[in-house]
């Protein structure tokens, strides 16, 4: 089976995604953990699930959804993959955590990058990557057919999208980008965000007050 665990991190209440199989074989995505509490809580859990780390992902590189990166990189070894347009934030991650008055340590740079149509493998399940830009430049949701689960970061949320006021993104971008990418998918696909709780997509396409 595949299984997906979710924590609540940060003072953003960020959403981080483990995926792992029946073989402990496991991804992250966007650690958002934080605080020592958050890092040891993360860290039981996949021992206690005697998980094997292979990948860490990130659907794009706000501060919020990169603040656990080091960590991972000390304890796993693994370094961060996002789309070449999220290298901006990761290189201004000082600057962002001054202006919301927080104390990180900064991500290392990603060596690999996720593009539109990749397919990532995790033991007999594939996530395709599609590009979702609009909330930032790089937006990748990752999808998994065979389950019928969309990690959609802050790209659609359970009745809202994501923000479109902050710097390099653009709201006609992220509107296009769920049309056209999330709206297309079957109805009864389950949206795990990047804030708040899961939703679908036929949810979100009949309800979703911004369509």
């Amino acid at each position: 089976m595949l299984y997906l665990k979710s924590f609540c991190f940060n003072p953003f209440q960020q959403n981080t995604y483990l995926v792992y199989d029946d073989k402990g074989e496991a991804f992250i995505i966007d650690p958002g953990n934080y605080t020592s509490s958050e890092n040891e809580g993360l860290k039981k859990f996949i021992a206690d699930k005697k998980l094997t780390l292979r990948r860490l992902l990130l659907t794009h590189a706000h501060i919020d959804h990169i603040l656990g990166n080091k960590f991972i990189f000390d304890t796993y070894g693994l370094l961060p993959e996002a789309h070449k347009n999220e290298l901006f934030f990761i290189e201004k991650m000082e600057h962002s955590s001054e202006m919301y008055g927080l104390k990180t340590d900064l991500s290392p740079r990603p060596e690999k990058f996720i593009n539109e149509g990749d397919k990532i493998k995790l033991g007999d399940y594939t996530f395709d990557c599609l590009f979702t830009p609009g909330h930032s430049p790089g937006s990748i949701s990752f999808y998994n057919a065979q389950n019928k689960i969309l990690i959609s970061g802050d790209v659609l949320f359970s009745g809202s999208i994501g923000r479109t006021d902050l710097p390099l993104s653009d709201h006609d971008t992220i509107i296009r980008s769920i049309k056209e990418k999330l709206f297309v998918l079957p109805s009864d696909v389950k949206v795990y965000s990047g804030h708040g709780a899961p939703t679908s997509i036929g949810v979100e396409k009949e309800f979703n007050p911004f369509f």
